[in-house]
């Protein structure tokens, strides 16, 4: 006698395994941070608190700005090293034109006030500049994006030290600066710990103007395009040079933005700001899940990767932990993040 066969389809009867496995890991970066917050506050519940979140969220916003830049980089299948160094001349730059005419060691003892706006622009269009080189020389000259953009790092340094070591200033701290300008890196909207730093709120603004320059603009998908398969980009008519051209002067505008950001924030700058900066934007986005061989990654992933690192900061000296296990802990994340990657990328292969 022949049983009939179940009218329920299969993939009713259980859940499919291939799904969960898929949805845990296009969500996993999620759950670390989520697992990580909750292991902190199990060692000190007054970690859980919004005074907690406010001051990660200040001291990441910054960090925000630049992974963001760097992120599109990294989808086109390069890298950029000269990040943080650009960061670093912004915020000198920008120190530099913004100090209040009483402050005894003036960079520029005769320089009248300025409008805010101008020492914003003013870095940000050195670093277009400087971008532009790093995309024309990695399109045009095909010269890898680490070699070329190790060396605009040492340049970018150099030419940083050189206007920092100008007389009066002879490469002294930077500081003296103005009210209307440290108000935008330290003034919130609010008062106490459920306050909203203006900061955190530009870096906001920042990440959905750079979601939807990848998710609805033609440069966005010619990005993936080129991070892809550069080959397959090419024959069907991208214009790869002028791409990464705007992609690389781009990713500078906005490490550049950040460094001007940085400097209203700490209320000074020095020559040597910036440092390891973009070390730090690279391993937010491949913890983020911005795959190192490029031609994938999300904004709020790299939102969740920087997340991550300012948890991992801010919580374990909450906690007392030890700055050199940090180091540790934060470098096997980067090791372990990028396994994964490179384990999918040959999984497609």
């Amino acid at each position: 006698m022949a049983f009939p066969e179940s009218t329920t389809p299969r993939s009713r009867q259980m859940p499919d395994s291939a799904a969960i496995r898929g949805f845990v890991s296009r969500n996993a970066i999620y759950f670390v941070l989520v697992l990580l917050v909750l292991g902190i506050t199990l060692q000190d519940p007054n970690f859980l608190s919004l005074g907690t979140l406010r001051n990660i969220l200040l001291n990441t916003a910054t960090r925000t700005i630049i992974a963001l830049g760097i992120g599109g980089i990294l989808i086109t299948g390069g890298v950029d090293l000269s990040a943080g160094r650009m960061v670093g001349l912004a915020a000198v730059l920008s120190a530099s034109l913004l100090q209040t005419p009483e402050y005894s060691r003036r960079f520029f003892p005769d320089l009248p006030q300025l409008p805010l706006i101008l020492p914003f622009l003013l870095p940000i269009a050195v670093a277009l500049i400087l971008g532009s080189i790093n995309g024309l020389i990695v399109a045009r000259l095909h010269v890898p994006p680490f070699i070329t953009t190790l060396g605009m790092a040492v340049i970018v340094y150099g030419m940083n030290s050189l206007y920092f070591d100008l007389p009066p200033n002879n490469s002294q701290p930077i500081g003296g600066l103005r009210t209307d300008f440290t108000r935008v890196g330290t003034g919130a909207i609010g008062s106490g710990n459920a306050s909203i730093p203006y900061i955190v709120i530009i870096a906001v603004i920042v990440a959905a103007l750079v979601w939807v320059l990848y998710n609805k603009t033609t440069l966005g998908k010619n990005m993936y395009a080129i991070g892809g398969n550069l080959e397959a980009a090419k024959v069907s008519g991208i214009n790869v040079t002028a791409n990464l051209i705007f992609i690389y002067a781009l990713a500078a505008s906005l490490y550049a933005f950040g460094g001007v950001l940085e400097a209203a924030r700490t209320g000074g700058a020095t020559n040597n700001y910036g440092v390891n900066y973009e070390l730090d934007a690279i391993a937010a986005c491949v913890v983020g899940g911005v795959s190192t061989t490029g031609g994938v990654g999300t904004v709020p992933g790299i939102l969740a990767g920087v997340l991550i690192f300012g948890v991992i900061n801010y919580g374990l000296t909450f906690i007392g932990v030890n700055p050199y296990w940090q180091q540790i802990i934060k470098g096997l994340i980067i090791v372990v993040a990028v396994a994964f990657d490179i384990a999918k990328y040959y999984r497609r292969k």
